[in-house]
């Protein structure tokens, strides 16, 4: 059954924008596939198959040619919005693009709105809300470990284990609400000792996804790495070797960082979002004292500390006074020697043999020891981790829809405790089903449709 208000037949770029190869055009529509055929010269269109491609031209008013072109054509409801669909493959010429969209919207076709074609795919029933914003993190992802859980929720594997919490739900809903359809008769259809236990297994699932945000976030934000040290240690450095560009200033003068500066990595297929800050020291400067200020809000804020000491100047105790410093911040971190070219030997001091765990040396200026300190980095974060197969959540709005879901089975278990009747039950169990049916799509607004549909490319 279409949910959709309107029947306009919509046109977009589907492709990036500038000067390539090829552009693709989309258009949906109940009118799409007649409209493109009355500008394309080829075979007719309404008489092909779905899913079959025709090359031809299209031609303005005049009969002008305006590109060789290669249509696809998609016939309802097997296409990507459920609806009839025309892909056309044009030369990568934008002159050649906004030619094609004035001809088409001279023939009655509108200009698409963001995330338009995905959202008429999710009115239409071809997905749910969680798979149809997935879409948009997979066009997102920059990392093997975001592609994944993008791709997993697309094909719904996390819709999946909410449409099964949903469904043992409403059976003891209806069972419930039945009760209370016999009220003076005193009959209970629902056994409590069988609803606390469901309750509880329902309440172990929630758990595991809602602690499961933590990682989704990392995964699908990067892991928040601070590099932190005192002036001079060479934080800009290392920042520009890991970059391998000239992202940060690098300079002998003391307090050349006065503001954090963030860049992203991939190691191994986990995204890393650097942030160099500055130096760790008093001063009366009031700009870089409040540099220091945000440097250590930042460090409190990360998932992993790369702290940095000069191998030259920095002495053991020196050095273990910031361990334990950061120890106390409570996140976890690699201690990095640089300059370690310049000492004798490329040696440390016997004593810092203490804190060979999470020790690497390095030299910054002349990169030696950068992919190791990447090897521990990634291990530290266990990369391992990023692969489980399990169902991970990365979008807030879940996470908050099934914090919600078990703040509301803790009100059925409070309930079930102080013996309250069905009917009050009952409303605290459609409570919990109407937060899970936020995630999915069972539950929907117009806001919430137009809020996370116009984060979306136009095109998509």
């Amino acid at each position: 059954m279409k949910l959709i208000d309107t029947q306009d037949t919509i046109i977009a770029l589907a492709t990036a924008p500038g000067k390539g190869a090829i552009h693709v055009l989309r258009v949906s529509g109940e009118d799409a596939i007649s409209i493109t055929n009355k500008l394309f010269k080829g075979k007719d269109l309404e008489k092909q198959k779905g899913h079959t491609a025709h090359f031809g031209t299209i031609r303005d008013a005049e009969d002008h040619i305006v590109d060789e072109v290669l249509v696809t054509v998609f016939k309802g409801p097997n296409s990507y919005t459920g609806e009839n669909t025309v892909e056309i493959s044009c030369h990568g010429s934008e002159f050649i693009v906004q030619k094609l969209l004035k001809l088409f919207s001279e023939n009655g076709v509108r200009y698409a709105k963001a995330g338009e074609f995905t959202k008429r795919a999710f009115l239409n029933g071809k997905f749910d809300l969680a798979q149809a914003e997935a879409v948009a993190d997979l066009i997102a992802s920059d990392s093997d470990a975001s592609h994944d859980a993008a791709m997993n929720q697309m094909r719904g594997g996390f819709s999946i284990e909410i449409k099964a919490l949903r469904e043992k739900l409403i059976h003891f809903a209806s069972m419930i609400e039945l009760e209370l359809d016999f009220g003076e008769e005193d009959v209970e259809f629902a056994d409590r000792d069988d609803l606390k236990a469901l309750i509880y297994e329902l309440q172990a699932v929630l758990k595991r996804l809602i602690e499961s945000f933590s990682l989704g976030n990392v995964i699908k934000n990067g892991v928040p790495t601070v590099i932190a040290g005192k002036p001079n240690a060479g934080k800009s450095t290392l920042l520009n070797a890991l970059l391998n560009e000239e992202k940060a200033i690098v300079s002998d003068i003391a307090g050349t960082t006065r503001d954090f500066i963030e860049d992203e990595i991939n190691i191994g297929g986990i995204t890393f979002r650097f942030i160099d800050t500055a130096g760790l020291r008093h001063t009366e400067d009031k700009v870089e004292a409040i540099g220091v200020e945000r440097s250590y809000k930042k460090m409190k804020e990360a998932s992993l500390i790369f702290y940095m000491f000069d191998a030259l100047t920095e002495g053991f105790d020196e050095v273990r006074d910031a361990v334990d410093e950061i120890r106390q911040i409570g996140t976890p971190y690699i201690l990095i020697a640089n300059k370690i070219d310049l000492l004798p030997e490329k040696k440390l001091a016997g004593e810092f043999s203490v804190f060979s765990k999470e020790l690497v040396e390095i030299s910054a200026d002349q990169k030696e020891g950068v992919e190791d300190l990447k090897e521990k980095a990634l291990a530290l974060v266990k990369a391992d981790q990023f692969r489980t197969g399990n169902t991970v959540v990365t979008n807030a709005r879940h996470y908050e829809s099934l914090f919600e879901t078990q703040k509301s089975l803790d009100d059925v278990l409070n309930g079930l405790g102080m013996n309250i009747t069905g009917d009050f039950l009952a409303l605290d169990i459609r409570t919990a089903l109407h937060h899970l049916g936020e995630i999915t799509g069972e539950v929907t607004t117009d806001d919430l449709l137009a809020n996370i549909f116009s984060k979306f490319c136009i095109g998509k």
